[in-house]
């Protein structure tokens, strides 16, 4: 079967790619010709702007000049970041090669396919442009054609009412609704959508051995890997404290961690799963840091986020009988025991298995 899926693509984010491939890999894995749409509309087209203001005081003739000036040397070496998530698109995203900017041309053009897949990620986050973007729920498909949503995330836990009226007519067209949190199955039983199902997010659907054999690189210290979107004080007072304790050396991904002793900011996504994978100890608030923990059996801490974005960490905890994992203080971290994967194996082989299932049925 011809697939094509849509998704939050080429934004330069390790989770949103690695879900993106992983499903995509999936389903090819599975005997389907499966590309994503290559849809990029300009709200998704900034990333690495050379010439972008992000502060409309700074777009001022001569203020503008200087405050690009200023900036170039960090842009162009940020650029290397680029090239390396771009060389991993090229290497392992099959990409529809048709180029679509707006609704009305994916409306006017068509995609080919038998079958289209929304998901996974936070596409339908209307905290977001995605999740106010018609695109994100295949409001573009005609009724003819199979509609699924996998592992689509709403990422919060009730919907703004400017949006409840959008979600509620798109995600009643679709013939299969997947969505990657209890509280999107929630949300949508308010709509009066009865239909969904929780499901994995896509990296799931791949096993730790596919991930090991294919992208992870030695690493030989000791560290503890940091992976932290806000700057969060906890996480640095905990991440400190362990390397004190412990003699670890603290590494990251995020530009932001200006603590660390190694600092893989520019590095594509294979760094992102050799780091996961080879740590001491996982101190992280991202979502896909957490996914990829439990893939690889890390012991691991999950610090609240500071934006009502925690459900989608704490709802895969909960999966997996693992809610106590989830910190807002020293003293709850203190508390936490070590992890017995032996204990949570069987819970997550489940849901793996139900999320297959869903995936592969709703394709028949």
């Amino acid at each position: 079967m011809q697939i094509k899926t849509i998704t939050c693509h080429e934004v330069y984010n390790h989770g949103a790619s690695l879900q993106e491939y992983a499903l995509l890999r999936f389903l090819n894995d599975a005997g389907h010709d499966a590309q994503v749409i290559h849809y990029k509309p300009p709200y998704l087209s900034q990333h690495f702007n050379l010439k972008g203001i992000s502060n409309p005081k700074f777009n001022l003739p001569v203020v503008k000049q200087l405050y690009l000036l200023a900036k170039l040397p960090g842009r162009l070496k940020a650029l290397t970041r680029k090239m390396a998530f771009d060389e991993f698109h090229r290497k392992y995203i099959p990409t529809d090669p048709v180029l679509y900017t707006s609704i009305n041309e994916l409306k006017a053009q068509i995609p080919e396919a038998d079958a289209f897949i929304c998901g996974s990620d936070q596409i339908w986050n209307s905290f977001f442009q995605n999740g106010k973007d018609p695109a994100f729920y295949l409001n573009f498909v005609p009724e003819d054609k199979k509609k699924i949503s996998y592992a689509a995330s709403f990422a919060i836990d009730e919907l703004e009412e400017e949006v409840k009226t959008l979600v509620h007519e798109n995600v009643s067209r679709l013939d299969a609704v997947g969505v990657r949190e209890t509280s999107g199955v929630r949300i949508l039983e308010d709509l009066g959508i009865g239909t969904a199902v929780q499901v994995l997010d896509p990296v799931f659907l791949l096993d730790k051995e596919h991930w090991i054999s294919e992208y992870v690189k030695p690493v030989n210290e000791n560290y503890i890997f940091v992976y932290d979107f806000d700057s969060n004080p906890l996480i640095k007072k905990l991440a400190l404290q362990l390397k004190k304790d412990n003699g670890y050396q603290i590494y990251t991904v995020n530009q932001n961690i200006d603590y660390a002793d190694k600092n893989y900011w520019l590095d594509g996504p294979e760094k992102f799963l050799s780091l996961v994978f080879h740590s001491q100890y996982n101190i992280t608030n991202s979502f896909h840091a957490v996914a990829f923990s439990l893939i690889f059996e890390k012991q691991m801490a999950v610090v609240n986020r500071g934006e009502a974005i925690n459900t989608r960490m704490r709802d895969l905890l909960s999966l997996f009988g693992l809610q106590k994992r989830l910190i807002t203080s020293k003293e709850d971290f203190d508390s936490l025991s070590t992890i017995d994967y032996a204990e949570v194996i069987g819970n997550k082989n489940f849901h793996i298995r139900r999320s297959k299932e869903f995936l592969l049925q709703s394709l028949r």
